[in-house]
């Protein structure tokens, strides 16, 4: 008698990304959340887990729901902003409304192995899966990946991570290893002892752990946090190879005309509608927009075809019709 055992592949977890967000921000996340289905050509499963104030909570259900109807590979979660009881006001209030809600992701999302967390003011300009794929590059020790600073901090009033510290509005955490390594029992002193020092909120008291930790810590290449200080004085990230995976329209950059390049790429994620051929209703008017002399003349506008290297490769052969 033979036994055949047939065994199912067990099913692989889904792509969790975080965000948080309060006040007049929920249109960004709306564009962030589709930039990232436009670009998961590879349809990966992504679970959005959106921390957000109870009023935003029915617009954000009644928009995803339409949109899981066209893309249904993805899912979401709506959680109420949660602090320590103890200090609710001044952790809400810290830097930007509610930003500090990410120091305690390790604890409220006790189930989740790990996470992408990104402000609201982020768009995906390549797979989620491609800014993923780090978590395997972490050694045994590491617990989050970030990209380095560009801003000089030697009169900082705190001490911070390498030479530049790093920037922590894309954050790859391990929420498994950051509880074991009780990450928020050692926020809360770090919080106490520099508080009255703290210029950028959580941001700082991220780079004075991993001061304290650097060894915690796998540093990411700037491409997957490209922001306006890489262009707009000087070139200091090379983008010319690899292109820009994520973009970071941090200080309002994707709503001023200060470095126009920022604005356009925004407001083409947030015209194209899901569902539409990627190719045409995408691609193309990017890239006619990218070429008004108003970008091309500035600093961040000389980058203007590093934006598009991956599109290209995502869209352009699946889409692109018969000449």
């Amino acid at each position: 008698m033979f036994l055949f055992i047939i065994s199912t592949p067990r099913e692989s977890p889904p792509l969790y990304v975080a965000v948080v967000v309060c006040g007049q921000r929920m249109q960004e996340v709306l564009v962030m959340i589709k930039s990232a289905l436009l670009f998961n050509s590879s349809r990966e499963k992504l679970y959005f887990l959106i921390f957000a104030e109870e009023r935003l909570m029915i617009s954000f259900n009644e928009k995803l729901n339409d949109w899981r109807a066209i893309r249904p590979e993805f899912d979401f979660r709506l959680l109420p902003l949660q602090f320590p009881v103890n200090s609710e006001r001044e952790w809400r209030n810290l830097f930007k409304p509610c930003a500090a809600q990410r120091l305690f992701l390790p604890s409220i999302l006790e189930t989740v192995d790990a996470a992408l967390y990104v402000d609201t003011d982020i768009l995906f300009l390549s797979p989620v899966a491609d800014i993923w794929k780090f978590f395997k590059s972490f050694n045994g020790t590491q617990i989050a990946a970030l990209s380095p600073g560009t801003v000089n901090l030697r009169f900082a009033r705190h001490p911070y991570y390498g030479p530049l510290g790093v920037n922590s509005g894309v954050m790859l955490m391990n929420l498994t290893r950051m509880r074991e390594f009780k990450w928020e029992e050692k926020v809360l002193p770090i919080y106490k002892e520099y508080k009255l020092r703290l210029t950028w909120g959580d941001q700082d008291i991220i780079n004075i752990l991993f001061y304290y930790h650097s060894e915690k810590l796998y540093l990411m290449p700037c491409e997957y946090n490209y922001r306006p200080d890489h262009c707009m004085y000087m070139n200091i990230c090379n983008v010319s190879v690899e292109g820009i995976k994520v973009i970071h329209g941090n200080r309002g950059y994707f709503h001023s005309n200060k470095q126009p390049l920022f604005r356009t790429i925004y407001e083409a994620v947030e015209s194209y509608q899901l569902g539409q051929n990627e190719y045409n209703e995408f691609l193309v008017p990017l890239r006619e927009a990218l070429q008004d002399p108003v970008i091309v003349k500035t600093n961040c506008g000389k980058i203007w075809k590093d934006v598009l290297l991956i599109a290209n490769k995502v869209f352009q052969k699946e889409f692109v019709g018969p000449a």
